[in-house]
């Protein structure tokens, strides 16, 4: 059985193994508003929004301020949304089942409204409820309500956020997500890298490698369930697939030559990855029903980076056989190439965008880094940031939101902490985000089925 979260314009199912219980509107009027936040256009002003926390007696308190923390947190980093402080407010509790007194939550330029309430069940579950509000409209946007256990509330937190986002934006959301990357510690001669995993808030870290191996380039698989990566056992790369549920850790090929950037199909029945051999570097898939191997380049240059279009159709991957290293586009039975970069410099880590409308890339011209992304037939460029050291682009499931790793100059021999950083599409609210240890090479799941 899997329990189903309906939006207004989308569901979010969690596991059956993670909820016991049934998310229903909640009974009463809906009176749609017509708060909207347009983000079609460049620099958006965020939108004032109160969220209070949700009500709650004894153990339930606290689970409500907590859920109200982290829906908060969520909103305000999208950049597109401004909380505003709790010592502002002048109703300051709001059971679930009470009309808000709109008045004094306009006295402090609240557009939005968000409240909850939150009881434990006989048999421990929480039972959450909550609405969001059109101040000005005094209109009910959304509520709604589930049972879920204790263990559960941060993901939650994530799922509600979603549901405000796309009310409030149209689009949907992408906090219910988890991130992969390489965590590296110790010095530069003798970097120790380990395979680690995280909400996209940073929540519940945890390290999937021992790091008595290197690892190299995760990625996640379309269920989100299986990751993806190189790891070099005994000096000889091999290609993994990592059970996140399970913890094992299944062999795909053990290649000769070297091996790079192994990504999944959008089906998930593929991977496709590139093959060093005999100094020459191509394009390859791998079935991973039958295992079978395919090549789908064939040319001395180097062929590598390559990431299926959303609709598994069309592969992007960059190449030097025009005398440097640029973008390109094939069918995904390798025919039909065609060059899609012709600015200065060169481009590396393509990645197609989940609403299949962008390519993101980085750049590399006069020794500076830049991330960018330009539309599918090379058109568009535009750089959304730039630094010492800025590489490898992950797309948030919306397409609406980038994470890659920047590295800061500093420390011996020129390097320096190595971080992941988000940035919106429209260039703007650059932001990090917090890992234990340096990270660099993330990956952002699809929403978490």
């Amino acid at each position: 059985m899997k329990m189903r979260f309906w939006g207004l314009f989308r569901h979010v199912a969690l596991s059956a193994a993670l909820i016991a219980g049934v998310l229903v509107g909640l009974p009463g009027e809906r009176a749609y508003g017509e708060l909207r936040i347009d983000i079609s256009r460049g620099r958006v002003e965020p939108l004032p929004l109160a969220v209070i926390n949700f009500a709650g007696a004894g153990e339930a308190a606290r689970y409500g301020r907590d859920l109200a923390q982290v829906i908060a947190a969520n909103l305000e980093r999208s950049g597109l949304f401004r909380p505003i402080n709790q010592a502002a407010f002048i109703q300051r509790e709001l059971p679930v089942d009470v009309l808000p007194r709109f008045g004094d939550w306009r006295v402090i330029n609240a557009q939005a409204l968000v409240n909850g309430s939150v009881t434990v069940a006989p048999d421990g579950r929480l039972r959450v409820e909550f609405r969001l509000w059109d101040v000005y409209a005094e209109a009910q946007l959304e509520g709604q309500s589930v049972a879920t256990v204790p263990g559960n509330w941060r993901r939650l937190a994530h799922v509600i956020s979603d549901m405000i986002y796309q009310r409030l934006t149209g689009e949907s959301g992408y906090f219910d997500t988890r991130l992969v990357y390489i965590a590296e510690t110790g010095p530069a001669t003798r970097r120790v890298k380990r395979l680690a995993i995280m909400d996209q808030d940073g929540a519940n870290h945890k390290f999937l490698t021992d790091g008595s191996t290197l690892v190299l380039t995760p990625r996640f698989s379309p269920t989100t369930q299986e990751i993806t990566y190189l790891a070099y056992y005994n000096r000889r790369p091999r290609v993994y697939i990592f059970n996140i549920d399970t913890g094992q850790q299944e062999v795909l090929g053990d290649f000769p030559g070297m091996t790079f950037a192994p990504r999944f199909s959008p089906d998930g029945n593929k991977v496709i990855m590139s093959l060093s051999r005999n100094g020459v570097t191509d394009i390859y898939t791998m079935d991973l029903r039958t295992r079978a191997v395919s090549r789908l380049t064939n040319s001395p240059s180097i062929d590598t980076s390559p990431t299926y279009a959303p609709d598994g159709r069309q592969i992007v991957f960059n190449s030097d056989r025009g005398g440097s290293q640029q973008l390109y586009v094939m069918s995904s039975d390798g025919d039909n190439v065609r060059r899609i970069s012709f600015g200065r410099g060169r481009y590396a880590t393509p990645v197609w965008s989940p609403r299949g409308d962008l390519i993101a890339f980085t750049k590399i011209v006069g020794g500076q880094f830049h991330i960018g992304v330009m539309k599918p037939d090379g058109s568009g460029e535009r750089l959304l940031t730039s630094g010492f050291l800025v590489e490898a682009p992950t797309w948030a499931p919306n397409g609406r939101v980038l994470i890659y790793f920047k590295q800061i100059p500093g420390g011996q021999r020129g390097g320096g902490a190595t971080r992941l950083f988000s940035i919106d599409l429209t260039g703007f609210n650059e932001r990090e985000i917090l890992t234990p240890v340096d990270a660099s090479d993330p990956a952002w799941s699809p929403l978490i089925p």
